[in-house]
């Protein structure tokens, strides 16, 4: 009788195991020590993780060009968010490849070794942001959460706990942690040309924007920094394009003898963004031994 209620036993622990493993886990703190830059990712099973990030690019400040003012603001408030003094969420947008990404990046390079660390969520992932800040809300660092190229369509499930947690609620009071995202859309969310008829006007000519567009507009606002990117001049292009070369070991002459092709190079892509300027400067620095 014994051996088979053990043997019950024995069983009834396999299977509650076998539940256990299946069921979503509460989020484990990493080992902080090994990176300044995670990755929360969730698994098919639920099971979220804090990736390290073993290789951060080693994008400095200095190395971004004609973006001095938008340097300056996000420089300004890091350093004001390390030193512990007040500090805003970010959201940084406009134009792509004009540097928003890298700024961020150039950031957490400048100000790691007085504390400043990255963690990078997906949009899907931000309804588990409460999560990721009971484990970070007792480390003596600064967290800067990371959403790359942020935008939502109507009803995802992230824009709300976005909303929420920008709003001021009790996960986003914790003061080690700020939010910075970067998005081409400077509401977030898509906008239609319907939306213009919701406008109304009052008697004395003020003009009020109507529910829906309000809505969209309520997101951004709750970040309380807002830097925006252009599209650079060609000239801007040509000083990047010069500043990536000259970090590569091109020589004056040959980056004065690259100008043509850089051109060329931005023409074909449509675009003259920081980010093809360092692509064309990693393809001339390679072809001629930089």
């Amino acid at each position: 009788m014994n051996e088979k209620f053990d043997h019950l036993i024995e069983r009834a622990e396999q299977l509650i195991a076998r539940i256990e493993s299946v069921l979503p886990q509460p989020l484990g703190a990493p080992d902080w020590s090994v990176a300044i830059a995670w990755r929360y990712r969730k698994r098919s099973s639920g099971h979220g993780t804090l990736e390290p990030v073993r290789h951060v690019a080693a994008m400095q400040l200095s190395d971004l060009k004609e973006i001095d003012a938008q340097k300056e603001k996000i420089e300004r408030n890091t350093q004001q968010f390390v030193q512990g003094r007040p500090a805003n969420n970010v959201l940084l947008t406009g134009a792509r490849g004009t540097g928003k990404s890298s700024l961020i990046k150039a950031c957490l390079n400048t100000y790691a070794p007085e504390g400043l660390r990255l963690i990078e969520v997906d949009k899907a992932d931000l309804v588990d942001l409460p999560d990721i800040v009971d484990v970070v809300a007792g480390r003596p660092e600064k967290f800067i959460v990371f959403c790359d190229d942020l935008s939502f369509e109507d009803g995802e499930p992230g824009y709300k706990a976005l909303k929420s947690i920008l709003d001021g609620s009790v996960a986003a009071s914790t003061p080690n942690v700020l939010i910075y995202a970067t998005s081409n859309r400077r509401h977030l969310l898509p906008e239609y040309m319907k939306e213009n008829l919701t406008y109304t006007h009052t008697e004395d000519g003020e003009v009020h924007p109507g529910e829906v567009v309000e809505e969209k507009i309520s997101l951004s606002e709750r970040f309380g920094l807002w830097v925006s990117f252009y599209p650079f001049s060609q000239e801007e292009y040509l000083t990047i394009v010069a500043q990536w070369l000259s970090s590569m070991g091109v020589s004056a002459d040959a980056i004065a003898a690259a100008r043509p092709q850089a051109l060329v190079w931005a023409l074909e892509r449509g675009s003259r963004s920081g980010r093809v300027a360092y692509q064309f400067a990693r393809d001339y620095a390679g072809q001629h031994g930089g």
